[in-house]
C-alpha cells in the first residue's frame, strides 16, 4: 500500500474526517504497516500499550476476560481506530484484540500519538468525541445486559 493509498485510507476514518492532507500524509509516514492473518493476536488484554491501531482493511474481535472466560464484546471493523485508550491514559489495554480476517493496520505509536493530539487540537476533540460515543454504546450495551440478566 502507497502513502497515498494510506492517506485516502485515514480520510475514511471518522476520527480523521476534517483533518488536512498535509497531516494525514504526516501521520501515514510516522505510522507503521502491519499485517494480520485471521485469528492472529494484535494485543492482549492486560498488558501495556504501547500504540494505536488503525484498521485499513479487514476486521478485529474485540475480546474482554470474565468470569465464565473470553468473550467477544465487539467487532472492530475497516476504518477505525482501536487501543487509544491505553495509550492516552496510561492503564494496561482493556481488551484482546484478534484478527477476525486478513488485515492491513497502521500503527501510531504513543509517543507520535501523542504528538499529533498536541499539535493539532481538532483532532484531540475528534478522539474525545470517539471515546464518549463509545461510553454511550457501552452503558447503553450494560444497561440491557443487566436488564436481560434481571429477566
Amino acid at each position: 500500500m502507497s502513502l497515498e493509498t494510506e492517506v485516502e485510507a485515514l480520510r475514511k476514518v471518522p476520527l480523521f474526517r476534517g483533518i488536512d492532507e498535509t497531516k494525514l500524509r504526516l501521520l501515514a509516514f510516522i505510522s507503521d504497516r502491519m499485517e494480520y492473518k485471521a485469528g492472529e493476536r494484535m494485543c492482549t488484554q492486560g498488558e501495556e500499550g504501547d500504540s494505536a491501531f488503525i484498521l485499513l482493511k479487514g476486521a478485529a474481535n474485540v475480546i474482554v476476560n470474565t468470569p465464565d472466560g473470553e468473550k467477544v464484546v465487539a467487532q472492530a471493523k475497516e476504518n477505525s481506530i482501536v487501543g487509544e485508550i491505553a495509550i492516552l491514559c496510561d492503564v494496561p489495554r482493556t481488551a484482546t484484540l484478534i484478527a477476525a480476517s486478513d488485515m492491513d493496520v497502521l500503527t501510531v505509536s504513543k509517543d507520535d500519538f501523542l504528538k499529533l493530539l498536541k499539535e493539532f487540537p481538532e483532532m484531540s476533540l475528534e478522539v474525545m468525541r470517539t471515546l464518549a460515543l463509545r461510553l454511550e454504546r457501552t452503558t447503553r450495551d450494560l444497561a440491557a445486559a443487566r436488564s436481560d440478566a434481571a429477566a
